[in-house]
């Protein structure tokens, strides 16, 4: 399933987008109350919108519009609805995404050439470690995905290593999709109860949620633990409900590949300019082909390199570097610029770190403060605050406040009752009230 478009040169890829770039434009210019009362006022003619770069005279779209306009995205009847899938709200308010039968069959076709680029075929059994229910689209894509591509599939659902491990030795699936953390909670829970791992017939790991690896694609701390005591390949993952589509690794492993068929991006500067090859940038997308709720120039707010020379693979297309992190959750810290997943790089370092939470606060001068809470291990050597602040200085030159709890209290932080995701890092910063 390599879509023959991959396989082109940039030039005739801009040239096939340019042309569903137009599709999408009348089609949004005639369906959408948002981009119409857009369109008419910035004086903006949706016929003169021809080119990629004509894009930019089409002022942006973010998660505020979509959080506060809803309803006036929706593009079709509500009879030709057929599912509503919502967001996680992780930097906000939900959204609601309305769904028709044609954007399911396009969220299928994407999950299926996202498999099969990170080495997923129709001999595959996967097992699914997320949850397809509480109004998610990643499960729902992942199942519809390996549905199309002809592989067989195990809900197992988030959770419960017993179940997984029970699950995978009464079905015998090769890969599974799953948070990388969650596949070293595999690992600890079958090393205390004596399974076999190492014999288990799962030799890939589709990892979505968090970074597998450096910014020079190198395998992260959080890779390195697992690869250390389990042999299996694990292919990185990046996508969002609201682009509905994804970047996956190929064997290469160097960059998400993108799908030109289902959606244009941008990488932008903070004066919203592109940004040159290598250079990190916001993800900006235009979706292409959705027919409930299509975006145009959408920022994510993740922050990513791109690259654009050809992959061994085959594929020509625009690769997608590991995220940076979002430029919301940015952090000024000691005068140094921090994003999450820098932190979580160093906890996840110390092995006998067990759980945490990174919390970001505004102190009494007005600027950045950075607390993590964190629990240890059970029976595993416990460093001092001074040791974990060592670790920081080391890899970030910037020591953060601690708290040590038990991992009890840490997970009653890291998941409320209204979240669907495990929450690693809280922003109380003020300007983000």
């Amino acid at each position: 399933m390599l879509p023959k478009i991959e396989t082109k040169s940039l030039a005739e890829i801009n040239k096939f987008q340019e042309r569903k770039l137009r599709k999408s434009i009348d089609y949004i210019s005639k369906k959408s109350p948002f981009y119409k009362k857009l369109f008419n006022e910035h004086n903006i003619d949706p016929v003169r919108i021809k080119t990629l770069e004509d894009l930019q005279n089409i002022p942006f779209t973010t998660k505020s519009d979509l959080q506060t306009y809803n309803d006036d995205f929706i593009c079709t009847e509500k009879n030709k609805i057929i599912d509503y899938i919502t967001t996680s709200g992780t930097l906000g308010d939900p959204v609601t995404f309305a769904m028709t039968d044609k954007d399911l069959n396009r969220l299928a076709y994407n999950e299926a050439i996202s498999f099969y680029c990170s080495g997923i075929t129709s001999k595959d059994i996967l097992l699914l470690t997320t949850t397809l229910d509480k109004r998610f689209m990643a499960g729902l894509a992942y199942f519809m995905g390996a549905r199309l591509l002809g592989a067989g599939v195990v809900r197992v659902g988030a959770g419960i290593p017993e179940l997984q491990w029970d699950t995978i030795a009464r079905v015998s699936p090769t890969a599974i999709v799953a948070v990388p953390s969650f596949i070293l909670k595999l690992i600890e829970y079958a090393e205390k109860h004596n399974i076999d791992y190492q014999a288990s017939p799962i030799k890939k790991a589709v990892c979505i949620g968090e970074s597998i690896r450096n910014s020079d694609f190198s395998p992260s701390p959080l890779t390195q633990k697992i690869n250390e005591k389990w042999d299996i390949q694990l292919y990185s993952t990046y996508a969002s409900t609201e682009m509905g589509t994804a970047f996956n690794e190929c064997q290469y492993q160097i960059g998400g590949h993108h799908h030109p068929e289902l959606i244009i991006t941008e990488f932008l500067d903070e004066n919203d300019q592109p940004v040159k090859e290598g250079e990190a940038g916001e993800v900006t997308v235009t979706t292409l082909g959705v027919e409930g709720m299509p975006l145009l120039r959408f920022k994510t707010g993740d922050i990513c390199h791109h690259y654009t020379e050809s992959c061994k693979c085959g594929r020509n297309t625009i690769r997608l570097g590991p995220v940076i992190g979002r430029k919301k959750q940015m952090i000024k810290y000691k005068g140094t610029t921090l994003y999450p997943p820098a932190i979580y790089d160093v906890l996840n370092n110390i092995e006998s770190v067990e759980e945490y939470v990174v919390e970001a606060s505004t102190n009494e001068i007005g600027t950045d403060d950075l607390l993590i809470y964190l629990s240890y291990k059970s029976g595993a050597k416990q460093f001092d605050e001074k040791d974990i602040k060592d670790h920081f200085r080391a890899k970030l030159r910037v020591t953060p406040k601690i708290s040590f709890l038990s991992k009890e209290e840490i997970m009653k932080i890291k998941f409320p009752a209204t979240s669907r995701k495990p929450i690693n890092f809280i922003d109380k910063r003020e300007k983000y009230q």
